[in-house]
């Protein structure tokens, strides 16, 4: 059975950096895509990043180029996203997830499937 368990969320003052981690475990044989997304208060859950199952294809929401990156070590289970300069809207539960279909690509939260239970970011002063 699949598991993903994200950690390193907490409060950071804005402009400060956070990473968090995502665990995965259950694969059965080739790991999968995996993506971060979030959802902020009242909002819908958006996707922040994905990373191919070998880490080569990245891609990233505009809202969060340039301050935020994806990368994964397979050898450990585990995907990282460093979010670095961050703001008051980055403030949101940050899950992870996977289709466990596409090795490449990450589809819309509503395509996915298996997720964590999330952890908060707070960007506060």
């Amino acid at each position: 059975q699949v598991q993903l368990v994200e950690s390193g969320g907490g409060l950071v003052q804005p402009g400060g950096s956070l990473r968090l981690s995502c665990l995965v475990s259950g694969f059965a044989s080739e790991p999968y895509a995996i993506g971060w997304f979030r959802q902020a208060p009242g909002k819908e859950r958006e996707g922040v990043s994905c990373i191919s199952a070998r880490g080569r294809i990245k891609s990233y929401a505009d809202s969060v180029k340039g301050r935020f990156t994806i990368s994964r070590d397979n050898g450990k289970n585990t995907v990282y996203l460093q979010m670095n300069t961050l703001k008051p809207e980055d403030t949101a539960l940050y899950y992870c997830a996977t289709d466990l279909r596409s090795s490449v690509s990450c589809q819309p939260a509503s395509g996915m499937d298996h997720w964590g239970k999330g952890t908060l970011v707070t960007v506060s002063s």
